[in-house]
């Protein structure tokens, strides 16, 4: 140790004060991706179009439409398994874009709970 307790060089405190940078620059980034997911729009389609849905990036169901072909008083089941199907489809797709935008800024790095 240098005279007056302190080591002359800190390298381990350059390496932290590099890390929280990253870290920082990481988090903006996070925030930026969920803005532009958020405007995101994914659409799905099922039943050969007689049922469509749009979500947004947070997951939200922002459309449904459903082709009155679609809809048959004696077979309502069908209209309901066909209207989860859709907004399945679409909240995997958006789920999808979320994981895509995060390996883009974590580089490949999993980290569990950000999206």
């Amino acid at each position: 140790m240098a005279r007056g307790g302190f080591p002359r060089n800190m390298g381990g405190m350059g390496n932290m004060n590099n890390m929280i940078k990253q870290a920082q620059k990481m988090q903006e980034e996070m925030l930026k991706a969920q803005e532009s997911l958020s405007e995101q729009v994914i659409e799905a389609t099922v039943g050969g179009g007689a049922v469509s849905v749009k979500v947004n990036g947070k997951k939200e169901l922002i459309e449904l439409k459903i082709s009155p072909d679609a809809v048959d008083p004696d077979d309502v089941e069908m209209l309901e398994d066909m209207v989860m199907s859709a907004v399945n489809e679409a909240m995997r797709k958006a789920d999808e874009a979320a994981a895509g935008s995060l390996r883009s800024i974590t580089g490949g790095m999993n980290i569990p709970g950000l999206f």
